[in-house]
């Protein structure tokens, strides 16, 4: 797309939103501020939300917090999940819908140290794993690699057992716990399930059919500012970063430049299909894959319609 094209793209989708009071939503993330959601944090920061219109109030997940929940009981109006569970959840009829991929690829992996040479490897291996990792790509790797249930203990999300335990390998999120481990144990081994063709995608955006149905421009102009967010993040992350220290004081210059650097590597944004499609384009064929997944691991019934559970209404759409 031409310049000029884009800019009037921008133009009138700016003048669209100027044209009537600020829309209020409010996005759930599942953690604490952190550069995994970089782009939401910087779409307030740098005021992009409100060009579209918008008054987005992003607030921090954690472990006690169930984000289905709460879009559920109309206390969140978009939260970031996860296509297993999104598919879990039609299964159930929650009437709900996947509306932007903004990762292109799950996070998920899995560290080793340094003498594990590969997946197949991790036989015979403890494998600490949390519970949430037991129903969504244990199963995946189990199966793929022959690996067993007895090899199974559970993740904390403390990394002493691991690091106490040259047999042990624990799960890792590419953009946090690499980070910390590689710090202590700079020789360990990160494997990213997405690079052997684990197909589930990473934190999706999910709203409700009802705001769908009666906002459809509203969930146009959020998704379109999110991944303008998204963009303005990789390429200057600096008012984004500012924000998340301000909502998470632990945070540390050091775990975001790390975070940001591995979005970059990894092509997890603007990898896949949203290197043609843009950032946040979803496919049919990518969320089949990861129903298929389900059903052949005993996660989802074959009958569940798959295909409610997202749309591409809001795709294609001109690359920012």
């Amino acid at each position: 797309m031409s310049l000029f094209r884009l800019s009037l793209f921008t133009f009138a989708m700016s003048a669209s939103a100027l044209s009537h009071a600020a829309d209020k939503l409010v996005l759930q993330t599942t953690w604490v501020a952190q550069a995994e959601q970089g782009g939401y944090y910087q779409a307030v920061a740098t005021g992009i939300y409100k060009k579209y219109g918008l008054d987005v109030e992003v607030r921090s997940g954690g472990p006690q917090l169930n984000n289905m929940t709460l879009l559920l009981a109309k206390r969140a109006d978009v939260i970031i999940s996860y296509d297993l569970q999104v598919l879990q959840g039609i299964a159930k009829n929650f009437p709900l819908k996947a509306i932007a991929a903004p990762f292109q690829f799950d996070p998920q992996g899995i560290i080793t140290h340094s003498d594990v040479d590969s997946l197949a490897s991790l036989k015979g291996k403890t494998v600490l794993v949390s519970a949430s990792g037991q129903a969504s790509w244990w199963p995946w790797l189990k199966s793929k690699y022959q690996l067993s249930d007895a090899q199974v203990r559970p993740y904390t999300f403390n990394m002493q057992p691991f690091l106490a335990d040259k047999n042990t390998a624990q799960q890792a999120y590419a953009t946090s716990e690499v980070q910390q481990i590689k710090a202590v144990q700079p020789d360990s081994k990160f494997y990213l399930f997405a690079d052997y063709g684990y197909p589930a995608y990473g934190g999706i955006l999910v709203t409700r059919d009802d705001l769908l149905a009666e906002k459809p421009e509203v969930m146009k102009r959020f998704v379109a500012a999110s991944m303008e967010g998204w963009k303005s993040y990789l390429s200057d992350p600096k008012p984004g970063n500012a924000l998340i220290k301000k909502e998470n004081p632990q945070m540390t210059d050091a775990v975001l430049a790390f975070g940001v650097g591995q979005l970059k590597t990894l092509h997890l944004i603007e990898g896949g299909d949203a290197a043609k499609q843009g950032i946040g384009a979803m496919t049919p064929a990518r969320w089949q894959a990861t129903r298929d997944f389900m059903v052949n691991a005993g996660l989802l019934n074959k009958s569940v319609n798959w295909q409610s559970a997202f749309t591409t209404q809001f795709y294609p759409q001109p690359a920012l």
